[in-house]
């Protein structure tokens, strides 16, 4: 059979209709028609996919992970873990990830993602599309780099190419280009670094070099940026995506609803509890969980769903808590579209995130509905995953 029939509830990455119909063209991987019961003609000998009690929706979508094959949360770990050990753990998180519903993720920088991709797309393992930065790029002895290692060490284990001016900037985006990236990640500031105090990371005149080279190869730039100054200074540089984004003011939003930046706030990793977490680091944890989303909501920013799992303790196929996250601070409704339709647009993926004809047959069937209850999006909510028209059987 070389067609397949969802009947049900749909949510179409905007809205949700009942009684919808989709119909997939296996061989092709596309949805050839879709619409309300009666509307839409169903292919002879298709095989037929009834849902009650639950939704069907697009395939989800995380904006901002890591594929660093380490079993612990540490900088050093994700640093020595060999490359090799890391694409295959990489593959197996990339099944945990499918599993769970994903059918497109964006590798914001592994020593091992555009490779994940560049086998993905050939066919030679299954999982999500991966849309991978190769390499990350920091400033030298920033929050990036292991400064207990000599710096040549550090550099050659290092998941991050590191670079200092305007021109080595540059070559740096030209070395993530020849890795075969498909977008750009800096790293603007560090993080909680030195007790949870944060600093603005390359001057604007680099991030304008990044901007403008990853531009010239057609590539999307997204930037971590923790703190007034590194968020003022990549709006100057005009990014794409803000990564994180703590510390937001009405100056600063206004810049980026000026010039359309997607805002990734990466909610679930400051939502998981962490009694160590200095105190400093603490208040603005809860700045970004409250002033800094509210901020984000009455400006009506394209608010976009990234775990910024890392496949650690931070588990590939539990990235769904990040949509949970977002819906307890903006609605379900608008979370479900942070994690299909405004990703898609942010990763620049043209022919999914939403359930249209013509588009890409990536799909998921849920039990229960995450409009009422977004738990429903849990991976053991899942019935049917399906990636370019395949039906994964997972479930049986």
């Amino acid at each position: 059979m070389s067609s397949l029939v969802l009947k049900g509830p749909v949510f179409n990455g905007i809205g949700l209709f009942d009684d919808g119909v989709i119909v997939v063209d296996r061989l092709k991987g596309k949805i050839t028609d879709v619409g309300r019961l009666g509307e839409v003609d169903e292919p002879r000998g298709a095989q037929v996919i009834a849902v009650k009690g639950g939704v069907i929706l697009p395939g989800l979508i995380d904006a901002h992970l890591h594929f660093f094959g380490s079993h612990r949360h540490s900088l050093m770990d994700w640093v020595v873990v060999p490359e090799t050990l890391t694409a295959l753990r990489g593959v197996a998180d990339l099944e945990q990830l499918l599993r769970a519903g994903f059918t497109a993720v964006r590798d914001l920088g592994s020593k091992a993602g555009s490779y994940l991709s560049l086998a993905e797309r050939e066919g030679l393992i299954e999982g999500p599309r991966i849309i991978s930065a190769s390499k990350s790029l920091a400033q030298t002895g920033g929050d990036d780099d292991p400064t207990l290692l000599p710096l040549h060490v550090a550099q050659e284990l290092s998941y991050s190419y590191y670079s200092d001016g305007p021109w080595d900037c540059r070559k740096a985006v030209r070395k993530v280009l020849r890795d075969g990236a498909e977008v750009v990640k800096v790293y603007a500031s560090s993080s909680f670094a030195q007790g949870g105090k944060v600093r603005a990371q390359f001057t604007v005149e680099e991030l304008k070099a990044i901007v403008e080279e990853a531009h010239s190869a057609g590539l999307k730039v997204a930037a971590h940026a923790y703190g007034e100054e590194a968020m003022s200074n990549v709006v100057e540089a005009t990014v794409d995506s803000i990564e994180h984004g703590i510390g937001l003011t009405p100056e600063i939003a206004k810049g980026i609803k000026e010039k359309g930046i997607y805002y990734v706030p990466t909610i679930s990793i400051y939502l998981t509890p962490n009694p160590n977490r200095p105190a400093e680091s603490a208040a603005l944890v809860k700045r970004h969980c409250t002033e800094d989303m509210k901020i984000a909501k009455e400006f009506g920013f394209k608010i976009v769903s990234g775990s910024d799992y890392t496949g650690d303790t931070l588990r590939h196929g539990e990235n769904y808590r990040e949509i949970v996250g977002l819906a307890g601070l903006i609605g379900n409704r608008e979370a479900l579209t942070a994690a299909t339709a405004t990703a898609a647009d942010c990763l620049g993926l043209t022919t999914t995130g939403r359930i249209e004809k013509g588009y890409d047959a990536d799909l998921v069937v849920v039990k229960g509905n995450p409009l009422n209850d977004i738990e429903a999006l849990a991976p053991n909510n899942m019935t049917h995953v399906i990636r370019k028209g395949k039906l994964h059987n997972f479930f049986n």
